[in-house]
């Protein structure tokens, strides 16, 4: 049989790292103004970090000095500050013994995912992972999303991708597949209808329950 192919965003989905995002933030934006509130800045987790920061820069430079900022923090901190959510790690185990192929879509950059999936414990629990890197457009457009789907060798009609964000939930609806939107993340439900998700998940262990609901 066929199985579905278990796509999934990294920060907020996986990963408790929201609070590291936030210091980083509050760091890089140090004796700076603007500046963006917390919610300003948790509305843009999911999407490219020097899109985030280009909305408060004057230009080029700026952003660079504040992604250099940033990463220094993040370098410094990411493991205080970084857990698996529960049932993470035992659910992805389960999903590999059934033969789901997974894959990471997110838009954090290549090192600082490899050494967040390692130090959670998760550095060998997917077939492909798509960074930043790897796409010239980004969430909330579909192009990671595909990006994933041909490394996988699956088709939109047979995979679903889990995420935090309406970024999330608008590259996955744009690229054809099912979405389960992740209550646990920094997002609140009502920020998510208008993405209106397939699926609406308040455990991570409700994956095997929603992939059995999936059409065979």
């Amino acid at each position: 049989m066929t199985r579905h192919a278990l796509l999934f965003d990294l920060d907020g989905t996986l990963i408790d790292s929201i609070g590291l995002l936030l210091e980083c933030m509050e760091f890089a934006f140090t004796d700076r103004v603007p500046r963006p509130t917390t919610a300003q800045w948790v509305a843009g987790i999911g999407t490219p970090l020097r899109t985030q920061l280009a909305e408060w820069c004057a230009g080029d430079e700026e952003v660079e000095a504040l992604v250099t900022k940033y990463r220094d923090y993040q370098d410094l901190h990411l493991e205080r500050l970084t857990t698996p959510f529960p049932g993470v790690i035992e659910t992805l185990a389960w999903a590999r013994t059934q033969g789901h192929p997974t894959a990471i879509v997110t838009s954090k950059g290549k090192g600082m995912t490899s050494r967040s999936l390692e130090h959670v414990g998760l550095a060998q629990a997917f077939d492909a992972i798509v960074t930043f890197e790897e796409t010239s457009r980004h969430k909330p457009l579909p192009d990671p999303v595909f990006l994933a789907l041909e490394r996988l060798g699956a088709t939109p009609d047979r995979a679903i991708f889990v995420g935090d964000s309406p970024h999330d939930m608008h590259a996955g609806r744009a690229a054809g597949v099912r979405t389960a939107a992740a209550l646990w993340g920094p997002f609140r439900r009502d920020e998510l209808e208008p993405a209106a998700p397939t699926f609406w998940m308040t455990r991570f262990d409700q994956l095997p329950n929603i992939i059995a609901q999936l059409p065979v």
